[in-house]
């Protein structure tokens, strides 16, 4: 469990597109926003945890069709997205507040869910990685890996919490319109980034 618990850690704390958008959330929607974002993050993750477990996620990386067909809606949603927060980068980089109206909270909650929910990467890694940890003499394996991905999402949601409220200290300093503005353009290009991987990655 501790080794677990620590290997986790060390994934969710590497930069990443949960990172870049939870950065980016928070900053345009406040504490709410990024935590909003992260919760989202959570329940998207809790997707492939319910499909593992069902043996779902097996099945889907021994089908190629079905894993393709999931790569590219989940690039295409993450590449609208980073082409929207581009676009949205240049409106940041003057300070407009009369024009343009923050995000309604639950678009922070859908942009969290669905990057991860679409994320053929997170489904492989509740499948792949996650069963290195079980134990070989395990009564109940699906039980042990339902409380392996628990002590998932309670890692996720420390660390993140954490951070958003970092965020949201240095709010003043990041929420300047032209480093807003950079910000939301790292975010863009790496959610495209990321989009373009998922695309060319094989099965």
């Amino acid at each position: 469990m501790t080794t677990f618990a620590i290997a986790a850690l060390v994934l969710i704390m590497l930069p990443g597109p949960d990172q870049a958008l939870i950065t980016r959330n928070a900053l345009v929607g406040g504490r709410a926003g990024g935590l909003l974002t992260m919760l989202g993050g959570v329940l998207g993750s809790g997707v492939h945890v319910a499909a593992a477990a069902l043996g779902l996620s097996a099945l889907l990386l021994a089908s190629a069709t079905a894993f393709t067909a999931l790569k590219i809606v989940g690039a295409a949603y993450l590449l609208w997205l980073g082409v929207h927060l581009l676009w949205s980068a240049r409106a940041s980089a003057v300070d407009e507040p009369a024009v343009r109206a923050a995000p309604h909270r639950s678009a922070y909650l859908w942009q969290g869910f669905l990057s991860n929910a679409l994320n053929p990467k997170v489904a492989l890694f509740f499948v792949t990685f996650l069963p290195q940890f079980l134990s070989a003499d395990s009564r109940s394996p699906r039980a042990e890996a339902m409380l392996l991905s628990g002590v998932f999402a309670v890692l996720y949601v420390a660390w993140f919490g954490l951070y958003v409220a970092a965020v949201e200290r240095l709010g003043r300093c990041l929420r300047r319109p032209r480093v807003k503005a950079w910000i939301e353009r790292v975010t863009g290009v790496l959610l495209a980034a990321v989009a373009i991987r998922l695309v060319t990655t094989s099965h």
